[in-house]
């Protein structure tokens, strides 16, 4: 095991990896629908406006760069879509250990981009019953038990 493993800040990288679960999933939801609209674009190339004027700077093959600027769009898309797939297959399996109590804490501290921190510390309080502490002290083992599934010791 390499030397650097140990001061790497697992909680905070299992924090990143959880604010990008929900893009993970946008991109592999999506991905079929983006590459479908590249592809109608493909099939439709422009062509040339004549109007009787000679451009000699004018591009003389736009067609050809549309359908290779096309094609590059295609190539970054099935590639992000193979990284979002690596990330669900390394990510799914810790999520789903954990405990439904532990993912409500997490979703209510990391997913849920509209509400504030103290929101989520509020809601906590109230499905939990508990004191705010304890709300914070509930994130922080769950947190933690997600760093040591993800990372592990």
């Amino acid at each position: 095991m390499n030397i650097v493993w140990h001061y790497l800040d697992k909680k905070a990288a299992a924090i990143n990896a959880l604010k990008d679960y929900s893009s993970m999933q946008y991109i592999i939801e999506h991905t079929d629908e983006d590459i479908a609209t590249i592809h109608e674009k493909m099939s439709s190339p422009a062509s040339p406006i004549i109007n009787g004027i000679c451009h000699l700077h004018m591009n003389r093959k736009p067609g050809e760069k549309k359908l290779i600027a096309c094609i590059d769009e295609i190539n970054v898309l099935k590639e992000r879509y193979r990284q979002a797939l690596e990330y669900m297959e390394w990510f799914k399996p810790a999520w789903d250990a954990l405990s439904e109590d532990e993912r409500f804490v997490l979703r209510e501290f990391y997913l849920d981009d509209k509400q504030k921190q103290i929101d989520a510390v509020y809601n906590i309080c109230d499905h939990f019953n508990i004191e705010r502490s304890s709300a914070y002290n509930k994130k922080n083992r769950a947190l933690g038990h997600l760093a040591l599934l993800l990372y592990g010791k």
